[in-house]
């Protein structure tokens, strides 16, 4: 063993890996907190439940098509005036949030917070790994326990807030996180000069990705109309731009399309866009059919969607060993099979009324399943990647995987938007059970895509 790795960690590591964690607690953090809260939001703000996803869709746009910029920002800012800097953006950005005035200066403001959440995420990593060098590992693992808290602490925290008070303390709890954390950055993070390597970024290509995606999502919003069929058609053109350019561009392009032609990145790839998908599909539908349909407060919904949070709690610190006796694809498809089992029982309870005893266990296996499909995926793409490659493949997998979010959670809610219109109350568990049939559609497709995984991950 490493006798650097074996020794005691220094507690300025520790120090430094504490005020990195609290940028990716928050940015994981306000996108649960806020997709558990659509339906207080949209009755606040008068808008539809189509129009004010987009405050959830918009804001994981934004993080997505920030995560290019964090490597060639460092190179040109430093670590930690970057990092300061995007805080003070997240912080200043939750303020304006809770001062939004209507549904789309709400989804701007969401989307510079977005964008700096963007840099913040993967900024952490590479202090952390910076600081601790090789004791990253043990460092990393502890410093992931308080982001798995997220999920599990999101809906609970949104309930009692806005059960007590209104949407706009959804952002206001973000401030003195946000002080805090620009304080304690400033005293504990370590200097870093910029490096200046003289990386290009592939702008035309990022400006391409961007309104070609939204676009397509604003489009499928509103269809059939003209002005969706429009925006679809532009969004569309402008994809096909952006993959003409990055088949030309080769090396320095966003995206390396050329990683898709091994089979084991490009099913790791889908099921990666299909797992983040359909989890934040799920925590818009779910909070919405329990507040919605079944009546129940804000407070009641967040201890009601906890067992989900708590099941990834219990599974993703246990993918090691499980992976190391099971092997990634095993571990992969029964869970992404346990969570299409529960995507069934949630069409099955909306139909039927089943004891709502029986949704903690429906959550609880959600949670499980989809905790259980990310990290074997993500082990065999990089495993099937030549090391020179990896740095272009990490960055390929974190935007496929974050686009899954805001793609499926918009055809979501456009779905359960088509089945409600012009529904009688006394059929709206129809419904909300096509609704969450359409999930379970979804996860089918997951479990196809970890199916076409290597049976052995290969170095």
């Amino acid at each position: 063993m490493n006798a650097v790795a074996a020794s005691p960690t220094p507690a300025s590591i520790w120090r430094v890996a504490a005020v990195a964690m609290l940028g990716s607690l928050l940015v994981q953090l306000d996108a649960t907190i806020v997709n558990v809260s659509l339906s207080p939001l949209a009755a606040d703000l008068r808008a539809s439940l189509s129009t004010i996803q987009w405050v959830t869709s918009g804001y994981l746009l934004a993080l997505t098509f920030a995560l290019p910029l964090s490597g060639w920002l460092v190179e040109r800012m430093g670590a930690k005036r970057l990092y300061i800097g995007c805080f003070a953006v997240f912080t200043l950005s939750s303020a304006l949030c809770a001062l939004a005035w209507s549904a789309a200066s709400l989804i701007a403001f969401r989307l510079l917070q977005g964008a700096s959440g963007g840099v913040l995420a993967p900024m952490a990593q590479l202090i952390m790994k910076r600081a601790a060098g090789s004791r990253f590992s043990r460092v990393a693992g502890y410093a992931a326990v308080p982001v798995l808290l997220g999920p599990l602490l999101g809906p609970v925290l949104a309930g009692a807030l806005l059960h007590w008070g209104s949407w706009r303390w959804l952002f206001v709890v973000n401030l003195p996180v946000g002080v805090l954390a620009l304080v304690l950055a400033a005293w504990f993070l370590p200097w870093e000069p910029p490096t200046r390597t003289g990386r290009r970024l592939d702008w035309v290509g990022l400006l391409l990705l961007s309104p070609g995606l939204s676009l397509m999502l604003f489009g499928l919003v509103r269809l059939p109309g003209p002005s969706g069929f429009a925006a679809a058609v532009a969004g569309a053109s402008l994809l096909a731009c952006f993959v003409a350019l990055q088949r030309r561009k080769g090396a320095e392009a966003l995206l390396d399309l050329d990683l898709f032609r091994g089979r084991a990145f490009r099913a790791a790839s889908i099921a990666q866009f299909l797992g983040n998908g359909v989890m934040f599909a799920g925590q818009m539908l779910i909070p919405l059919f329990l507040i919605d349909a079944l009546g129940r407060s804000p407070a009641a919904m967040g201890w009601m969607m906890a067992p989900m949070g708590l099941g990834l709690l219990i599974v993703m610190p246990s993918m090691g060993f499980l992976t190391a006796r099971l092997g990634e694809r095993r571990v992969a498809v029964a869970g992404a099979s346990l969570a299409l089992v529960s995507a069934l029982g949630l069409a099955l309870l909306a139909a039927t009324r089943l004891p709502m005893a029986v949704l903690a266990a429906i959550l609880l296996a959600r949670g499980l399943g989809l905790g259980a499909v990310g990290i074997p995926s993500l082990s065999v793409a990089y495993a099937s990647i030549a090391p020179e490659a990896l740095p272009m493949a990490t960055t390929t997998l974190n935007i496929v995987q974050r686009i899954g979010g805001p793609t499926l959670t918009t055809l979501c809610a456009v779905g359960l938007s088509a089945l409600l219109h012009g529904v009688a109350a006394a059929h709206a568990a129809h419904a909300w059970a096509g609704a969450f049939a359409l999930l379970a559609a979804l996860h089918g497709l997951m479990v196809m895509a970890v199916a076409a995984l290597p049976r052995r991950a290969e170095p």
